[in-house]
């Protein structure tokens, strides 16, 4: 009888080969890697800095809920965690959150400058959307079209680049929470969302699969902004590997400032129940992305 692997185990072996997946795509002796010199050091500097590597984690997951091979979930994985990264850079930038340490080392227009951030970004940005037109990232073209479609949605404007907008216009207002839900819905969900809902793309999964996934990531999603305001508000930041406190300091509102530290915590743990309950339909198949749920709710960093 085969060893069932700890989740711990497993987040690190796919962590480890999404790793050596994007060494690859960004090697420096790749076609054109040793023109792109300083700009291709800034986004190697970016992308291999640490982190947990949860959104292509989530992708390879949802993907073998469905019997498809980490081996075939490879590059869509990278693919999203190159969006993950250059969101990270641009976010850090001082016209933006203004951040000078991410994952316990200097951010990139710190060890680099601002010009070579904001273009490490970019390079990034469009390298996810390069790596999905492959055809070695899936042999159906209509499949591909629709992981491209997909992480430019949850990318763009109505995603993630239009959550970044509200949170920034969000300083120093009063907000309902209704509104912080619906910022954090975009800024942080909707990579989220995207990372599970390709994993069955690749798959070719039904809509019904599709839409019980679809309901885990929404919890999954919010969940993980409340666990990063609980530590934000509380966390140590020699363990969070990036300054505290910052939410606060720039008026912004939280589930913290509006619910209060104990009703945030309630709510935390109710989102990730609510998480698991929503892949029973997959019964003893998504224990993965059960736990997967528990680990992003208690997190510590």
């Amino acid at each position: 009888m085969r060893e069932v692997q700890s989740f711990e185990t497993r987040l690190a072996q796919a962590g480890a080969a999404v790793e050596g997946r994007l060494q690859q795509l960004l090697a420096a002796d790749r076609p054109g890697g040793q023109e792109a010199g300083r700009l291709g050091e800034a986004m190697r500097y970016a992308v291999f800095g640490g982190g947990k590597r949860l959104r292509p984690f989530l992708v390879i997951e949802a993907a073998a809920l469905f019997g498809v091979p980490q081996a075939a979930a490879l590059n869509t994985a990278a693919a999203v965690e190159c969006i993950h990264c250059y969101s990270l850079v641009h976010d850090d930038l001082p016209a933006m959150d203004d951040d000078d340490v991410r994952r316990g080392r200097a951010t990139v227009h710190k060890a680099f400058d601002e010009a070579t951030a904001i273009l490490a970004g970019d390079g990034l940005l469009t390298l996810a959307f390069e790596i999905l037109s492959r055809p070695d990232t899936h042999q159906d073209a209509r499949v591909r079209v629709e992981l491209v479609g997909a992480l430019a949605r949850a990318a763009g404007w109505e995603g993630m680049a239009g959550g970044q907008q509200l949170d920034l216009e969000a300083e120093d207002r009063t907000q309902s929470l209704a509104a912080v839900t619906g910022i954090q819905a975009l800024k942080t969900g909707a990579l989220i969302g995207c990372a599970v809902a390709t994993g069955a793309m690749l798959a070719c999964a039904s809509a019904q699969d599709r839409r019980a996934l679809a309901v885990y990531a929404d919890k999954l999603g919010l969940a993980f902004q409340i666990a990063d305001d609980i530590l934000d508000a509380v966390g140590d930041p020699a363990v969070v590997g990036k300054a505290t406190g910052k939410d606060a300091a720039a008026g912004k509102a939280t589930f913290v400032s509006l619910l209060g530290l104990a009703a945030t915590r309630e709510k935390l743990a109710g989102l990730e129940a609510e998480a698991v309950a929503a892949l029973q339909p997959f019964g003893a198949r998504a224990r993965v992305l059960q736990e997967t749920a528990r680990f992003v709710a208690r997190r510590r960093s």
